[in-house]
């Protein structure tokens, strides 16, 4: 069932050819599905390593282009051949251990739910000021993939792109869900008024009123995010913190299992204890507290004395307590956890992760996927537990919030550490299984949106790198390379005030989500009348 809303229409310069004939004619009808492709890609490319965040414009305002007026087969296929085109290079760091298989499963699931959203867009593209329904309908299906299946994957939110954009200061205001909301409607809009001026220039006559949607679609959200600039500083409300981040390295080969987890953990009391060395001889500040990776000692403390004794030594030496990333059987449990070492009192606290990664931590329908490739089973031969509740240590004083690597993807994940306290924020996390590839560049600007989003220091302590101090206001001010060991020491701010983001939460994702309700609601409404109307 095609759904139409209301009569306007679209000029031929602006829509994609839908002539029949012969080869002619299906070349024309080509031009759609390649175009939507390579909107997607230019997506992609607007996303970090790379500092192209601007590209997402054109990438969405092209994408309006191929949607506006389709009928809703043509809209899935359309928003499909987009996803494909964004999660395939996006996602390609997923097959780096264990082949493509996986990461193709993953980005044909993750598209369905672009090719949707491809749906909800064209149903809305007839409505007055589109652009605002169809960009709501975009922030509700990344509320949807970041919940489902699997309790959600929301890697390619729109503004993990943005870290280096001027719609940045937007994350303060209300988080993600705004800040995305604000790049897709300026994407779309920037192509309605595009599309108003060439119907202008042909007929003489636009309606002020689109034509004024269309603009403040443009201009509203770079003037919020201008203004939104005032929520973001980086002065310290509570003092400050001098924090010393370690990242030991990992084997790269030649090591059976055993002998590599046992490695990495040597590798960071190695690092730690040359930190000490520089702390004595005058050539690095002392900090108040070290923070080390996940899975910095994948053997566990509490049941092998010479584990414990590795970082006890490490802590010792320093002279300041130690936030270890360890893997920890407890009562039959398996606990990615972050243990919090003091040099005198020993493990004092611990945080387990909440939001695991399947099929890397957890292997959901373990059946299946063993009947497809045993070795993929093999590789997580015993599933992770979650932890029950979110992680805040009082190190030296200072509350520091903790989101374990896959967690920092999340915004409850991250947001109630500060809810709970934490005057700043570590993102522990263990990209070597990734080797050199793009994910890890993609997980810091996660981190750098976050730390603007509530307004704390990020500190990302990281196996194999890219280790880094992130200011509240999203600047990277000191991060190290990949696959070297190095330590970074900082003075950096502690600060207690919340932002708009962090007091509400998930209420500005909600009200994103009923606005893209109502809008396929009236879009869906006003089809069925036409249909009545033209039966009539």
């Amino acid at each position: 069932m095609t759904v139409t809303a209301t009569s306007v229409d679209q000029p031929d310069q602006l829509r994609p050819s839908r002539a029949p004939g012969a080869l002619g004619g299906r070349l024309l009808r080509l031009v759609p599905a390649a175009a939507s492709a390579l909107c997607g890609v230019l997506l992609y490319v607007s996303f970090p390593p790379r500092t192209l965040w601007w590209l997402a414009l054109p990438a969405f305002a092209g994408f309006g282009w191929v949607l506006r007026g389709r009928g809703w087969k043509a809209a899935l296929g359309l928003g499909y051949v987009f996803g494909l085109g964004f999660l395939l290079p996006l996602l390609v760091w997923t097959g780096v251990e264990v082949g493509p298989g996986p990461w193709l499963a993953l980005v044909a699931i993750e598209a369905v739910f672009i090719a949707l959203v491809g749906v909800g867009v064209a149903a809305v593209s007839r409505l007055p000021a589109w652009p605002v329904w169809a960009a709501a309908v975009w922030i509700a299906g990344e509320a949807v993939r970041a919940r489902v299946p699997f309790r959600g994957f929301p890697w390619g939110k729109i503004a993990f792109g943005q870290a280096d954009g001027v719609f940045l200061p937007l994350a303060a205001l209300g988080g993600t869900p705004v800040l995305g909301f604000a790049v897709v409607l300026c994407g779309f809009g920037l192509y309605e008024a595009g599309r108003l001026i060439v119907e202008g220039r042909r007929t003489r006559a636009v309606r002020r009123t689109a034509a004024a949607a269309a603009l403040l679609s443009v201009a509203v959200p770079v003037v919020g995010a201008l203004a939104a600039r005032a929520l973001v500083g980086d002065k310290a409300e509570d003092g400050t913190a001098t924090v010393a981040v370690v990242q030991g390295n990992v084997p790269r080969s030649g090591l059976e299992f055993s002998a590599q987890r046992r490695a990495v953990l040597d590798y960071h009391a190695r690092e730690t204890l040359k930190l000490a060395a520089d702390i004595k001889s005058g050539k690095a500040p002392k900090p108040d507290f070290v923070l080390w990776p996940e899975n910095s000692s994948d053997i566990d403390p509490f049941a092998n004395p010479d584990a414990a004794a590795v970082i006890e030594g490490a802590a010792k030496a320093v002279g300041v307590p130690i936030s270890v990333g360890a893997v920890v059987e407890r009562d039959g449990r398996l606990l990615n956890e972050q243990v919090l070492w003091d040099p005198v009192k020993g493990p004092t606290q611990t945080y387990d992760k909440r939001q695991i990664q399947p099929f890397g931590e957890y292997l959901p329908l373990r059946g299946l996927v063993g009947a497809i490739n045993k070795d993929w089973t093999s590789m997580v031969r015993q599933d992770f537990s979650r932890g029950a509740g979110p992680g805040v240590f009082d190190m030296a004083g200072v509350k520091v919030g903790l989101a374990t690597c896959y967690e920092a993807a999340f915004d409850w994940a991250v947001r109630d550490t500060v809810t709970h306290g934490a005057e700043m924020i570590s993102v522990p996390s263990n990209n070597a299984t990734f080797d050199r590839s793009e994910m890890t560049y993609q997980q810091l600007a996660m981190s750098r949106v976050r730390a603007v989003e509530h307004s704390r220091t990020v500190t990302v302590p990281v196996t194999s790198g890219v280790s880094a101090f992130i200011m509240p206001d999203g600047r990277i001010t000191q991060k190290t390379g990949m696959f070297v060991p190095a330590y970074l020491v900082q003075k950096v701010p502690l600060r207690t005030s919340r932002t708009p983001a962090t007091q509400l939460g998930i209420l500005p994702e909600m009200a994103l989500v009923l606005v893209a309700v109502g809008g396929l609601g009236w879009a869906i409404g006003s089809g069925l009348r036409g249909r009545r109307t033209g039966d009539a």
